[in-house]
């Protein structure tokens, strides 16, 4: 029976363990299961059973996403859409190039076929095969999604603190460490 003091103070009681007060803030980890759509509606990428995870504040997502995640919790459904400037970027035309077919060695380039190239400054960069006609191949160094509406349906599984490792990593390690 409870005194007439202490009317008020019922504090509630969680039985689920999956359950927590924790939200998505800087040097947290997180993990969502997520559905990504094109503005068409085509499925373009998708997680599930809690196997997305990574690290929010670190750069690890895209910046529009990651900002719609801030101060959500376990158990939240988020749907987003992120406009190109905070997902992949707008496409740029300067960025399609024409090089020589001897540039692929023994490759044979075809439309679609992913490259890593290395720029003037030594930085590696992910091209794509637009067209090979000839002698010639035309490659582009956009992201793939550069230019594209995101439209997220995200389900917040989990939030945890970070590591130590983790947070001096930037990213999220699996059970038992990582080991680089």
């Amino acid at each position: 029976m409870l005194r007439s003091h202490e009317i008020g103070r019922v504090w509630p009681q969680f039985t689920d363990p999956k359950v927590s007060l924790m939200q998505i803030a800087e040097q947290k980890v997180v993990t969502i299961d997520y559905t990504l759509t094109d503005d068409q509606g085509t499925v373009i990428d998708q997680s599930e059973g809690g196997k997305f995870a990574y690290l929010h504040g670190a750069r690890n997502i895209i910046p529009g996403l990651e900002k719609a995640l801030e101060g959500k919790g376990a158990g939240d459904a988020v749907k987003v859409e992120v406009s190109p400037e905070q997902g992949y970027g707008p496409r740029d035309d300067n960025l399609q190039q024409q090089v020589p077919r001897d540039m692929f060695g023994e490759h044979e380039p075809q439309p679609g076929m992913q490259f890593n190239a290395q720029t003037p400054d030594g930085q590696t960069i992910t091209v794509t095969v637009v067209k090979a006609e000839g002698d010639q191949v035309t490659i582009d160094a956009n992201h793939p999604l550069a230019g594209v509406n995101l439209n997220f349906d995200v389900q917040v599984v989990e939030v945890r603190d970070a590591t130590e490792e983790e947070q001096a990593h930037g990213h999220v390690h699996g059970a038992g460490g990582h080991d680089h």
